[in-house]
């Protein structure tokens, strides 16, 4: 016996069920893929963001480093090029 389409008929309850099952089942599946679905999962999320925001910190910390060195740099330059120039 073969269904057609037009031979099933779904409350709107029963299809919310339906695609709240599927949609269940399908992240479960993404999650296991992953390796995110056993009990430590809640920790390894928090890991990751805790090394991503070190990451965000540390990349921050390197541009104002990076500014800091620059700024010294060309101060030190004009710094001697005066005292060079008082000194003849």
């Amino acid at each position: 016996m073969e269904l057609q389409v037009a031979d099933i008929q779904l409350t709107t309850e029963e299809l919310e069920a339906m695609l709240d099952r599927a949609a269940s089942r399908g992240a479960k599946q993404a999650l296991a893929s992953i390796g995110l679905l056993d009990d430590n999962a809640h920790k390894d999320l928090t890991e990751m963001r805790n090394l991503l925001d070190a990451w965000r910190e540390t990349r921050k910390s390197i541009w104002t480093t990076t500014i800091k060195v620059i700024t010294v740099s060309v101060l030190t330059f004009i710094a001697g090029a005066v005292w060079m120039h008082l000194n003849k």
